[in-house]
């Protein structure tokens, strides 16, 4: 029934994500770092410590409580998070949206379901999933397993967003709806996603980082309602000083192409409709804060291990191609990239089955 829920739980945080990019497409007259950082206001500053104030009333006391290194190491990871989701920009540039993507995803799902794994095979810690255990144990090769499959799925997905392009000759649009001018520069681009897809997997580190608070939101709670199990909103403590990071890193960005582009003047534009566009940015600041929000309810069923980042990455890039279909970015393509896409969310879809069934067997 664990198993169960955390999936549900992931599809939910899934296509929170998948989705969010939707109303910045209503955004009129802006730039890109404009309302990147109007929504960022409300997904990075506004909405977690709300969410947390819902669910864990002394939230503040106890990130004033927890040790000055957890704290910084867990802000760390988030800004390295951060900076890796600002250069993803510069991956579509040189690579193109369909390959970019791929590499950068592919890389994200990888190192940042792997990596925490590997280093508690080296220092092993109570509760925490090793390598060596995923290999040597039924449930953790199923996940394993799934991992690859999904990995075959983001491949056949990239491959078709590259026929897409080649078919329809027109200028690329990254996730957000923006075109982007591509620049194919293979080695530069390869270095870039490299970059990028290692630093964005930093978010799920950042989470292990600053596991410690959440136990002691998670045993605050358990103490006070014996015998119900794990605390479904545990994480949203940790996601403050994670998210306090990523907003760091992404005001220098965008303080520095607003200065850049003198796009500083958007927010003062009487050509535009500004109160519309605050309200759209809200909207999908909110909704890419509810894709972490319905992940720690996935984490607390499953554990923050291989699984629940593996199901959320999947989930994202399923939920995004899903919209691609619905809103017609594939019209005009020939049938043979449309099975092409098709393929890869079906073998997608089932990566996601077989890492939900590895957890069952746990």
């Amino acid at each position: 029934m664990n198993a169960l829920l955390g999936v549900i739980f992931h599809f939910l945080g899934g296509f929170s994500s998948g989705s969010f990019y939707l109303p910045y497409k209503k955004v009129r007259g802006w730039k890109w770092e404009t309302f990147w950082l109007i929504g960022g206001v409300f997904s990075w500053i506004i909405v977690p410590p709300l969410a947390a104030f819902l669910t864990i009333p002394d939230f503040w006391t106890i990130i004033r409580n927890e040790s000055s290194s957890i704290v910084g190491l867990t802000f760390l990871f988030g800004a390295l998070w951060g900076i890796g989701g600002f250069m993803y920009g510069l991956g579509v540039r040189y690579l193109g949206v369909a390959l970019g993507s791929s590499i950068m995803l592919g890389l994200t799902m990888v190192i940042g379901s792997l990596v925490p794994s590997v280093f508690y095979e080296f220092s092993p810690r109570a509760g925490k999933d090793s390598i060596g255990l995923m290999i040597s144990s039924s449930w953790g090769q199923m996940v394993l397993l799934g991992l690859f499959v999904c990995v075959i799925g983001i491949i056949i997905s990239g491959r078709a967003g590259v026929m897409k392009d080649q078919e329809l000759q027109h200028e690329s649009a990254d996730p957000h709806g923006i075109p982007v001018k591509t620049e194919y520069k293979f080695g530069l681009g390869l270095t870039v996603a490299i970059i990028s897809g290692i630093l964005s997997a930093c978010f799920n580190f950042g989470l292990e980082a600053g596991k410690p608070m959440a136990h002691v939101a998670n045993a605050a709670w358990k103490t006070a309602h014996p015998g119900h199990g794990e605390f479904l909103f545990q994480n949203n403590v940790t996601y403050i000083v994670v998210l306090w990071g990523g907003m760091a890193s992404n005001l220098m960005g965008c303080l520095f192409l607003s200065v850049k582009n003198k796009s500083y003047t958007d927010y003062t534009r009487k050509d535009v409709p500004v109160a519309k566009n605050i309200l759209f940015c809200a909207l999908a600041g909110t909704m890419w804060f509810l894709q972490f929000f319905f992940y720690g309810m996935g984490e607390s069923k499953m554990g923050n291990g291989p699984s629940s980042w593996i199901l959320h990455m999947a989930f994202i890039i399923l939920i995004a191609n899903l919209w691609g279909v619905i809103i017609k970015e594939w019209k005009g393509v020939s049938k043979k990239t449309i099975s092409t896409i098709v393929m890869g969310m079906i073998i997608m879809f089932v990566s996601i089955l077989i890492v939900g069934y590895g957890n069952s067997l746990r």
